[in-house]
This record gives C-alpha cells, sequence and structure tokens, in this order.
C-alpha cells in the first residue's frame, strides 16, 4: 500500500492524500489550493492521477480547502462515492454550489471589468458543476464501520474542528492508517474536545499552528477592545470570516459582550449568503453543539441577515457605527472584497481577522502590514486599524497536537505532518520527533511512501 501527498503540503491548502494498494485507490480530501499563485495555478493543472481511476474519496469535512476540489474531479470523470459525515455532506451542499457561483461571478466581472489577463476569463467550475458532483456524497456518522473495497474499512470519530469534521481512520488488514483532519481546539464554546485515537500504524497529522500558541487573552476582551475602539471613532468593524465555524463563533461572542454591556448596542450584520445557511444549518444540528436549542434560537437573532446584493451595498454607504461579518475568512473573494474596497481606506473602521491567513492571501498581506491590497485589478489603500485575533481560530496550536497525540498509547510506524507552512510543519516534526521519540517526516509535493515497510518509493 503506498501513500502520495498530492496537496496539504508547504501549505494549509489543497489536502489531497492518496492511498493505493495497486487494486484500489482512496483519496483522503479533495481540496482547493488558495494563497499565493504558485499554488493556485496547480488547481488548473491535471491531477497526477487520473480522477476516473480512483475508487473512493474521504472527506474529512466540508472546508473548501479540504472538499472545493470535488466538482472538478467529478467532471474529470470520477465515479465514485465521496464518503463523508451526515453533516458534512449537508454543509457541502451549500459551500460548493456557493464556490461554484462565487466563481462564475468573479469570472463575470473580470470580463466586464476588463482587469483578467485571460480573454476571456473563465470559472474553475460553475455551481451546475458543483451540483453534480453533490451526488457522489454518501454519509457515514460518527463511529460506525464502513467497508470500503479491497479490505478498507472507514471509521470517522469526531476532530472538534467545524460542525461534522472528523479524524478519519482507514484499516486494511490489520493495518491502520489515521488522518487527522483539521484538529479543534479543547475547550470551544460550541464545539466538542477533538476525540481521542489511541493507535495507529501510520498518521497523518496538520500543522497549521505547528510553531506557535494561541494567545492566552480571552477572546471576548480581545473582540471588545477592537469593538470599542472602532465605534469610538464612529468607524465600522468588518470581520472577514469562513462562513462555516467561524461566523457563529464570533456571534456567539459578540452576543455574549451586548447582553454583558461590554460593547455598545450596535447593529451586527452578517452579509454572506453561505454562511447565513450554513448558521440555519448549524442551529438544526444543535445537539452535536454544546448549546441548548434555546441558545441557538436566540444566537440566531442576534444579527441581521444580508441576502441581496443591495443590502450589501447599503451597508458601505451607511455612516453608523456596525459590525459587518463576511466571507471569506482570508478575503479570497466573495462579498468582503466589496466591503473592504468601501471600508480599508477609512482608519475610522478596523478590520477584523479571526485566525490563520494563509501566506499569498490579502488577509495575510494586512495582517503583515502592507499600504495597499490588490482587489479587483487595482490598488486599495489600507488605512483601517488591523488585528488579527489568533486564538479565535478553529485550529489546535502546537501545545494542543502535542496534547492530542500524547494521548496515543503507542508510537505510531511514522507520523506524517501536513497541512502547514514550512516553519510550522517542520516546528512540529522536531517537537514530535524531540518530546515523543517518533520516527516523523514532512513529505514534500507528489512524494510517495510504501507503507508496507519499505520506506519511500
Amino acid at each position: 500500500m503506498q501513500l502520495s501527498f498530492l496537496g496539504g503540503v508547504g501549505t494549509v491548502t489543497g489536502s489531497k492524500y492518496l492511498l493505493d494498494t495497486g487494486v484500489y485507490r482512496i483519496l483522503v480530501d479533495c481540496g482547493l489550493f488558495q494563497g499565493f499563485k504558485q499554488f493556485r495555478l496547480r488547481n488548473w493543472e491535471a491531477l497526477p492521477v487520473a480522477p476516473r481511476s480512483i475508487d473512493a474519496v474521504v472527506l474529512t469535512h466540508a472546508h473548501i480547502d479540504h472538499s472545493g476540489y470535488l466538482p472538478l474531479l467529478v467532471r474529470s470523470g470520477f465515479k465514485g462515492p465521496v464518503l463523508c459525515t451526515p453533516t458534512t455532506r449537508d454543509l457541502c451542499g451549500i459551500l460548493l454550489p456557493d464556490a461554484g457561483f462565487l466563481q462564475e461571478q468573479d469570472a463575470a466581472f473580470a470580463n466586464r471589468q476588463g482587469f483578467s489577463k485571460h480573454h476571456p476569463a473563465l470559472p474553475l467550475y460553475t455551481e451546475r458543476d458543483a451540483r453534480n458532483a453533490l451526488q457522489r456524497l454518501v454519509a457515514v456518522p460518527y463511529g460506525e464501520n464502513r467497508e470500503l473495497g479491497d479490505g478498507f474499512r472507514l471509521a470517522f470519530r469526531d476532530a472538534g474542528h467545524i460542525l461534522g469534521s472528523a479524524i478519519a481512520t482507514l484499516r486494511r488488514h490489520r493495518r491502520s492508517v489515521v488522518f487527522s483532519g483539521d484538529l479543534g481546539r479543547p475547550g470551544s464554546p460550541l464545539l466538542p474536545d477533538p476525540a481521542t485515537v489511541s493507535r495507529a500504524d501510520y498518521l497523518v497529522v496538520e500543522s497549521t499552528y505547528g510553531d506557535r500558541r494561541h494567545s492566552d487573552e480571552s477572546p471576548e476582551d480581545a473582540i471588545a477592545a477592537v469593538v470599542n475602539r472602532a465605534a469610538g471613532r464612529g468607524g465600522t468593524v468588518l470581520i472577514p470570516a469562513f462562513a462555516v465555524g467561524r461566523t457563529q463563533l464570533i456571534l456567539y461572542y459578540l452576543q455574549r459582550l451586548k447582553a454583558a454591556r461590554r460593547i455598545p448596542n450596535i447593529s451586527i450584520f452578517i452579509d454572506s449568503p453561505m454562511a447565513i445557511e450554513a448558521s440555519t444549518l448549524l442551529y438544526r444540528h444543535h445537539k452535536e453543539l454544546r448549546l441548548s436549542a434555546a441558545e441557538c434560537d436566540e444566537l440566531g437573532r442576534a444579527a441581521t441577515y444580508v441576502r441581496d446584493v443591495e443590502g450589501s451595498k447599503a451597508l458601505d454607504q451607511s455612516q453608523m457605527p456596525k459590525v459587518v461579518i463576511s466571507a471569506s475568512g482570508m478575503a479570497t473573494g466573495g462579498r468582503v472584497l466589496h466591503h473592504l474596497k468601501a471600508l480599508a481606506p477609512d482608519p475610522r473602521n478596523a478590520i477584523l481577522f479571526a485566525g490563520f491567513q494563509a501566506g499569498g492571501t490579502r488577509g495575510a498581506a494586512m495582517v503583515g502590514g502592507a499600504a495597499t491590497v490588490k482587489i479587483h485589478g487595482g490598488p486599495v489603500l489600507v488605512r483601517a486599524e488591523i488585528v488579527n485575533l489568533d486564538m479565535l481560530s478553529a485550529h489546535a496550536d502546537s501545545n494542543e497536537i502535542m496534547a492530542w497525540l500524547r494521548q496515543f498509547e503507542a508510537a505510531p510506524r511514522r507520523t506524517f505532518v501536513t497541512h502547514g507552512e514550512p516553519a510550522a510543519a517542520d516546528a512540529l516534526r522536531h517537537r514530535i520527533e524531540e518530546e515523543l521519540g517518533w520516527e516523523c517526516r514532512v513529505p514534500d509535493y507528489r512524494e510517495t511512501f510504501d507503507l508496507d515497510g519499505k520506506g519511500k518509493s
């Protein structure tokens, strides 16, 4: 059995890991590359393996960097099942069509404005492609063993990262490979802690925050400080946030702050059709959360939901202090770009990022102190206050990852450190080797390893 790394290495995006027995092929995660152009260009390249030769896909969760390549995979000939938790299936039903729609909209906007180098600019895939891909999704509940081909069995455990996120275990002939997916943080007010895994022959673990710890500052204190400063200047707080998970967590804190009168009674707007649908879905799945049905209902009433384009435009024209939460979380696309063009040049405003910003994204540039960013083909001045609160991240930090690893009863034969930028992945590798004594490797893009005891292919 061979394991190949077709994404999610050297970067936090594009996760794709291929298990191949020579008879049966499983692709674990099927994500889009984001960030630096050299990564994004990989989305347009043919996969190193023919999609029609893949027998099954396993999704750890619904975020686009783990699921967003599925429409292309299906369009290119993949005919097998896509196995995921029931909630991941439901969330993909929102996220993937929205991703296709946004790509069509962005291409159409580029063609109207004439700023694309491509004539015409084309979407990577369409909303219709995404809806076709949804037909391949098959739900596997947490804890259920699902038989696949060639002796493989699949089981999911809760990863605590977003609703429906999973740690995936694939077993074959008494040998197991565990994929952490994205590990959540213990003690989240919304989600359960990541499940314990006691054994694995081979482990693939994420390292987004492998070289750092999250701030110990209270999230409520940090958010309150930003909102109060901006409101005192008469400005708006714009929060680029992932539609699934982060938006709802931020709204939870804002609601608590308003109830405690720690911030002014200003209006909160969620301006992302995808986030609105995701929030509704999340509240329906309250049994998977640490919130009661009543608490979910109260959270759902804490913001005004902006569904149409005219309402979105009106937010930028309004001079009243407010909070606007809009996707995407790294400012790579969507309605948040229009808000940034309107709000970033004004020093009264604040742009509050809520977690990791991948290299090459506008979010990373602004957090890094960029004086201008490029949006829709032109420069936009950045004079607003820029803040990034990493304690709002849904990813475990280095200490939290190590605590999760220490729950293993025995060392895996080999641990592969993935889904991290180079410094983070190597820092986690070093900690695992030094503190746990495990054999550990940071794989390269398209590198293949033999899991039958013969090492690298």
